[in-house]
């Protein structure tokens, strides 16, 4: 807690002062945190100042909130290119990222618990964004992306998480997620020289190569990378009482029926929807769970005792194989593959055709579908993958249209 309240005012944070009549006045709290590495064992320990963004007034504490982050295709998309091209990947923090964001509302705060001033009428009138209030977030990636953009990155609009930099036949791309940054580039000296150049602005963690991003574990060496959340499906079956249960084949029968399931509704539905929201969450590594979870999504509003059966079938097939993932080769074209199929009638409740769609490049996969009569979504498919990155196309050589 006091390193804490150290790096608030040696960040100019705040500055203590009276509360000018006519302003609320928020309050703050501590919320300690614990961060595990993959293997369950302790990275480190953090106390943190919190402000109570309950309190706060649209319009008066705060505007605009909204903070872009890196979309998972994107995610996949970008590894697979540095993969392919033989690029290393570098994972990089920012220590204390939500302060380094300027306010432009005046936010007062009471004193941090636990540290008085020696009036106890003063406030603290906050300079720069704390966690917890609603525009931290946005303010902080404005920040990031003004010195970026003054280093000389280009912003890709169409995932704004994603920077890419090109001068003389040398190209870096950066992924932003919050504070957790991958950096991958064709020029090591110029990834060391952005990344003194970072830390100068943002006192930044390196955390070397790249091995556990946004929960999913990566494994290398020089010619594969894989994707898997191993550790994030075991939880899921131990949080669901189901460790000791018997595998399953298949994560949903053949032919199966849930849209014609009768019987009464789950009397707590909160269940089966906190367990559908934890496997939407885990098909970023398992992509042969879309379609089951797309099934199952369905039923959110009402479930029934079938529909909480059909999901738990889902963690059996997951206890077989909690390990499996996505597998990149240093040996992709990098060329993309669409298929669709439809089947006439397919939905039993509206008796509508059911179309589907399915974007493969090499172990990426993105699918989904909608209802309609038969229209052909190959277009929608190639889209649905890589519309991002023009600068990366266009320098990679890429052939994707």
């Amino acid at each position: 807690m006091i390193k804490e309240i150290d790096a608030l005012e040696k960040n100019n944070t705040w500055s203590v002062v009276d509360l000018p009549p006519g302003n609320k006045l928020i309050n703050c709290k501590w919320v300690y945190k614990v961060k595990y590495n993959s293997d369950d064992s302790i990275e480190w320990c953090n106390a943190r100042l919190v402000i109570r963004s309950d309190e706060q007034v649209a319009g008066f504490d705060y505007n605009e909130t909204f903070a872009p982050v890196a979309k998972m295709t994107t995610v996949r998309t970008f590894l697979a290119v540095a993969v392919a091209k033989g690029w290393a990947l570098h994972q990089m923090g920012v220590h204390n990222a939500f302060l380094h964001g300027d306010l432009e509302e005046e936010v007062y705060m009471t004193m941090p618990p636990g540290f008085r001033s020696s009036n106890p009428h003063k406030v603290c009138r906050l300079h720069k964004s704390l966690y917890g209030l609603k525009q931290a977030p946005r303010q902080w990636f404005a920040k990031l992306s003004f010195k970026l953009l003054d280093y000389g990155f280009v912003r890709c609009y169409v995932d704004y998480s994603l920077f890419t930099y090109k001068k003389e036949g040398k190209f870096m791309v950066l992924l932003v997620y919050v504070d957790d940054l991958v950096l991958t580039g064709n020029d090591p000296i110029l990834c060391a020289s952005f990344k003194c150049y970072l830390n100068k602005c943002f006192h930044i963690k390196d955390l070397g190569a790249l091995k556990y991003f946004l929960g999913i574990e990566v494994a290398q060496n020089s010619q594969r990378l894989f994707l898997c959340q191993c550790k994030y499906a075991l939880d899921i079956i131990t949080k669901c009482g189901l460790l000791g249960s018997k595998p399953a084949q298949s994560p949903i029968e053949v032919n199966h029926k849930l849209a014609l399931a009768i019987g009464a509704p789950l009397q707590d539905a909160t269940q089966y929807r906190r367990l559908i929201g934890r496997l939407i969450c885990l098909i970023i590594t398992r992509p042969e769970l879309s379609y089951v979870v797309h099934i199952l999504s369905q039923f959110m509003q009402n479930p029934k005792e079938n529909h909480l059966d059909a999901a738990r079938r889902v963690l059996w097939y997951l206890k077989g194989n909690p390990g499996q993932g996505i597998l990149l080769r240093s040996d992709s074209d990098l060329q993309v593959s669409a298929y669709c199929d439809s089947d006439w009638g397919g939905c039993l409740l509206s008796r509508h055709s059911l179309t589907v769609f399915l974007s493969l490049w090499e172990a990426l996969l993105s699918h989904g579908g909608r209802r309609n009569k038969g229209s052909c979504l190959v277009h929608q498919s190639k889209l649905n993958i890589v519309p991002w990155l023009p600068s990366l196309m266009s320098y990679s050589g890429l052939n994707l249209f």
